[in-house]
Protein backbone atom coordinates (compact mmCIF):
# COMPACT_ATOMS: atom_id res chain seq x y z
CA UNK A 1 0.00 0.00 0.00
CA UNK A 2 1.13 3.71 -0.86
CA UNK A 3 1.85 6.09 1.84
CA UNK A 4 -0.90 8.85 1.90
CA UNK A 5 -0.41 12.09 3.56
CA UNK A 6 -2.32 14.41 1.76
CA UNK A 7 -4.73 13.74 -1.47
CA UNK A 8 -5.67 17.21 -3.61
CA UNK A 9 -7.49 17.17 -6.85
CA UNK A 10 -10.99 17.50 -8.69
CA UNK A 11 -13.63 17.20 -5.95
CA UNK A 12 -16.95 15.71 -7.40
CA UNK A 13 -19.83 15.93 -5.13
CA UNK A 14 -23.03 12.82 -4.68
CA UNK A 15 -25.12 14.86 -2.04
CA UNK A 16 -27.10 11.32 -1.05
CA UNK A 17 -28.14 10.06 2.04
CA UNK A 18 -27.55 6.14 2.83
CA UNK A 19 -25.73 5.68 -0.09
CA UNK A 20 -25.21 1.66 0.21
CA UNK A 21 -22.83 -1.15 -1.22
CA UNK A 22 -24.66 -2.65 -3.51
CA UNK A 23 -25.45 1.00 -5.34
CA UNK A 24 -21.81 1.37 -5.01
CA UNK A 25 -20.98 -1.85 -6.95
CA UNK A 26 -24.17 -3.67 -7.74
CA UNK A 27 -24.04 -7.30 -7.08
CA UNK A 28 -23.55 -8.92 -10.76
CA UNK A 29 -20.03 -7.45 -10.65
CA UNK A 30 -18.80 -8.97 -7.33
CA UNK A 31 -17.02 -12.51 -9.40
CA UNK A 32 -13.34 -11.10 -9.58
CA UNK A 33 -10.97 -11.42 -6.87
CA UNK A 34 -8.57 -8.90 -7.96
CA UNK A 35 -8.70 -5.36 -7.03
CA UNK A 36 -8.82 -3.92 -10.64
CA UNK A 37 -11.18 -3.10 -13.11
CA UNK A 38 -13.79 -1.87 -10.71
CA UNK A 39 -13.94 1.56 -11.39
CA UNK A 40 -15.54 1.07 -14.57
CA UNK A 41 -18.33 -0.33 -13.00
CA UNK A 42 -18.79 2.23 -9.94
CA UNK A 43 -22.43 3.45 -9.33
CA UNK A 44 -23.53 1.11 -12.66
CA UNK A 45 -26.82 1.46 -12.24
CA UNK A 46 -26.91 5.30 -11.47
CA UNK A 47 -24.27 5.98 -14.45
CA UNK A 48 -25.47 3.59 -17.35
CA UNK A 49 -28.79 3.25 -18.72
CA UNK A 50 -29.73 -0.16 -19.98
CA UNK A 51 -27.90 0.26 -23.43
CA UNK A 52 -25.18 0.84 -21.59
CA UNK A 53 -24.95 4.79 -22.43
CA UNK A 54 -23.92 7.46 -19.72
CA UNK A 55 -27.02 9.12 -17.84
CA UNK A 56 -26.39 12.48 -18.14
CA UNK A 57 -27.75 13.87 -14.81
CA UNK A 58 -25.93 11.29 -12.77
CA UNK A 59 -23.38 13.41 -11.01
CA UNK A 60 -20.15 11.62 -11.62
CA UNK A 61 -21.19 11.97 -15.52
CA UNK A 62 -21.15 15.78 -15.41
CA UNK A 63 -17.79 17.18 -17.31
CA UNK A 64 -17.11 19.18 -13.97
CA UNK A 65 -16.83 15.94 -11.71
CA UNK A 66 -15.26 13.90 -13.95
CA UNK A 67 -11.49 12.80 -12.76
CA UNK A 68 -12.29 13.40 -9.00
CA UNK A 69 -9.70 12.31 -6.48
CA UNK A 70 -11.78 13.71 -3.76
CA UNK A 71 -15.47 12.62 -3.22
CA UNK A 72 -18.10 14.79 -1.43
CA UNK A 73 -20.67 12.24 -0.01
CA UNK A 74 -24.21 12.32 2.01
CA UNK A 75 -24.39 10.67 5.85
CA UNK A 76 -24.07 7.13 6.54
CA UNK A 77 -21.70 6.55 3.00
CA UNK A 78 -21.15 2.69 2.25
CA UNK A 79 -23.83 1.29 4.47
CA UNK A 80 -25.29 -1.72 3.82
CA UNK A 81 -23.56 -5.28 3.42
CA UNK A 82 -19.38 -5.42 4.19
CA UNK A 83 -18.20 -5.95 0.58
CA UNK A 84 -14.96 -4.55 0.01
CA UNK A 85 -15.34 -4.34 -3.34
CA UNK A 86 -16.82 -0.83 -2.77
CA UNK A 87 -13.70 0.46 -1.73
CA UNK A 88 -11.99 -0.96 -4.49
CA UNK A 89 -14.51 0.52 -6.67
CA UNK A 90 -14.00 4.11 -5.57
CA UNK A 91 -10.36 3.35 -5.58
CA UNK A 92 -10.18 2.00 -8.73
CA UNK A 93 -12.33 5.02 -10.44
CA UNK A 94 -9.33 7.39 -9.30
CA UNK A 95 -10.47 8.56 -5.81
CA UNK A 96 -8.16 9.20 -3.10
CA UNK A 97 -10.46 10.36 -0.06
CA UNK A 98 -14.37 10.75 0.80
CA UNK A 99 -15.80 13.32 2.73
CA UNK A 100 -19.17 12.32 4.59
CA UNK A 101 -20.48 13.35 7.70
CA UNK A 102 -21.04 9.45 8.57
CA UNK A 103 -19.81 6.01 6.91
CA UNK A 104 -21.30 2.30 7.29
CA UNK A 105 -18.77 1.15 9.93
CA UNK A 106 -17.45 -1.90 7.86
CA UNK A 107 -17.12 0.52 4.81
CA UNK A 108 -14.79 2.89 6.67
CA UNK A 109 -12.28 0.02 8.11
CA UNK A 110 -12.45 -1.40 4.36
CA UNK A 111 -11.85 2.15 3.03
CA UNK A 112 -8.57 2.45 5.48
CA UNK A 113 -6.95 -1.15 4.84
CA UNK A 114 -6.56 -0.26 1.12
CA UNK A 115 -5.92 3.24 1.73
CA UNK A 116 -8.66 4.99 0.89
CA UNK A 117 -9.68 8.26 2.91
CA UNK A 118 -12.88 7.92 4.48
CA UNK A 119 -13.10 11.59 6.52
CA UNK A 120 -15.35 12.57 8.99
CA UNK A 121 -16.96 15.99 9.07
CA UNK A 122 -19.60 17.72 10.64
CA UNK A 123 -22.91 17.48 8.66
CA UNK A 124 -22.96 21.49 8.68
CA UNK A 125 -19.27 21.76 7.11
CA UNK A 126 -19.98 18.86 4.55
CA UNK A 127 -22.98 20.72 3.10
CA UNK A 128 -20.81 24.41 3.38
CA UNK A 129 -18.03 22.16 1.20
CA UNK A 130 -20.75 21.33 -1.05
CA UNK A 131 -22.03 24.43 -1.50
CA UNK A 132 -18.51 25.81 -2.28
CA UNK A 133 -17.97 23.44 -5.39
CA UNK A 134 -18.46 25.50 -8.93
CA UNK A 135 -20.60 23.64 -10.96
CA UNK A 136 -19.69 25.22 -14.00
CA UNK A 137 -15.95 24.65 -13.81
CA UNK A 138 -15.49 22.29 -11.16
CA UNK A 139 -13.32 22.72 -7.80
CA UNK A 140 -10.11 21.55 -6.29
CA UNK A 141 -10.20 20.35 -2.56
CA UNK A 142 -7.30 19.37 -0.09
CA UNK A 143 -7.20 16.72 2.58
CA UNK A 144 -3.89 16.78 4.99
CA UNK A 145 -3.77 13.89 7.20
CA UNK A 146 -0.40 14.90 7.85
CA UNK A 147 -2.36 18.04 10.35
CA UNK A 148 -6.01 16.43 9.82
CA UNK A 149 -7.54 19.10 8.04
CA UNK A 150 -9.98 19.81 4.92
CA UNK A 151 -8.99 22.80 2.66
CA UNK A 152 -11.62 24.15 0.97
CA UNK A 153 -12.00 25.36 -2.01
CA UNK A 154 -11.55 29.22 -0.70
CA UNK A 155 -8.80 28.31 1.31
CA UNK A 156 -10.81 28.14 4.27
CA UNK A 157 -9.40 25.22 6.67
CA UNK A 158 -11.94 22.59 8.70
CA UNK A 159 -9.69 20.60 11.11
CA UNK A 160 -11.38 17.00 11.47
CA UNK A 161 -10.19 14.16 14.13
CA UNK A 162 -9.33 10.29 12.60
CA UNK A 163 -8.36 7.22 14.39
CA UNK A 164 -4.81 7.33 15.02
CA UNK A 165 -3.96 3.40 14.67
CA UNK A 166 -5.41 3.67 11.27
CA UNK A 167 -3.88 7.16 10.56
CA UNK A 168 -0.24 5.68 11.00
CA UNK A 169 -0.73 3.32 8.49
CA UNK A 170 -1.88 5.06 5.77
CA UNK A 171 0.58 7.89 6.49
CA UNK A 172 3.17 4.99 6.58
CA UNK A 173 2.13 2.80 3.72
CA UNK A 174 1.25 -0.23 5.85
CA UNK A 175 -1.17 -2.79 5.40
CA UNK A 176 -1.83 -5.35 7.67
CA UNK A 177 0.71 -7.52 6.09
CA UNK A 178 3.33 -5.07 6.59
CA UNK A 179 2.09 -4.52 10.27
CA UNK A 180 2.84 -7.94 10.82
CA UNK A 181 6.18 -8.15 9.36
CA UNK A 182 7.01 -5.34 11.57
CA UNK A 183 6.68 -8.01 14.51
CA UNK A 184 8.67 -10.49 12.50
CA UNK A 185 11.68 -10.63 15.16
CA UNK A 186 9.04 -11.35 18.22
CA UNK A 187 7.38 -14.00 15.83
CA UNK A 188 11.05 -15.70 15.21
CA UNK A 189 11.76 -15.74 18.91
CA UNK A 190 8.27 -17.14 19.70
CA UNK A 191 8.87 -19.79 17.08
CA UNK A 192 12.42 -20.76 18.24
CA UNK A 193 10.75 -20.88 21.90
CA UNK A 194 8.08 -23.57 20.84
CA UNK A 195 9.74 -25.35 18.42
CA UNK A 196 7.47 -24.15 15.03
CA UNK A 197 9.63 -24.53 12.48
Amino acid sequence: MKPVSVVSGRVAVIDRPDVDTDQIVPKQFLKRIERTGFGEVLFHDWRYDENGDERPGFELNRPEFRNGKVLLAGRNFGCGSSREHAAWALQDYGFEAIVASSYGDIFRTNAGKVGLLAVTLPEDEVEQLMEGVDLDSGSELTVDLERCVVIAPDGREVPFTFDESTRHRLLNGLDEIALTLGHEEAISAYESEHGIA
